[in-house]
């Protein structure tokens, strides 16, 4: 696998280290990816997501959902079971896990829901007012603003 070197692009932006650090750990290819839990990640709307991870044998009290450095981390830990039991076949596994997921900017958890073995995690992007698009006016050269109109006169 190719080596990408990130180096200019430190040198030539400020701010963008998110970005590089994102870009390194997607194309590192020796981290092997974990499959478990299986889950989905869908666009609920416009500026709205849900992260829906399949928790079966987990109680809500044994899931945790948190937000840190720019980053949704969902972890579970199965208490300890005081009876033994003598299983025939186990297909479902409740072992502890940590799965991560890098947030854009402005992206927000809204709320986790844990119903039916899957626990359902929505987000929302949430874009600031200052950098929403905005219409600027022109002004002239002697301070007045320019509207500029169109009349039946001057189109024809």
């Amino acid at each position: 696998m190719r080596n990408l070197d990130f180096a200019p692009l430190y040198r030539a932006t400020v701010g963008f280290d998110r970005i590089a650090d994102l870009m390194d750990r997607v194309l590192t290819s020796d981290v092997a990816q974990p499959t478990y839990p299986p889950y989905n990640i869908e666009k609920t709307a416009e500026d709205a997501y849900r992260i829906s991870i399949a928790v079966a044998g987990f109680t809500p009290e044994e899931l945790g959902v948190e937000v840190k450095d720019g980053a949704l981390f969902v972890t579970a830990r199965k208490a300890a079971d005081e009876t033994e039991r003598s299983y025939l076949h186990r297909g479902i596994a409740t072992r502890a896990f940590e799965r991560r997921f890098a947030l854009a900017d402005h992206v927000r958890v809204a709320g986790a829901v844990h119903e039916h073995g899957m626990l359902h995690i929505d987000l929302v992007r949430e874009v600031p007012e200052a950098m929403k698009p905005r219409r600027i006016e022109i002004a002239n050269a002697n301070g007045a603003t320019k509207v500029l109109e169109a009349t039946a006169e001057t189109v024809n």
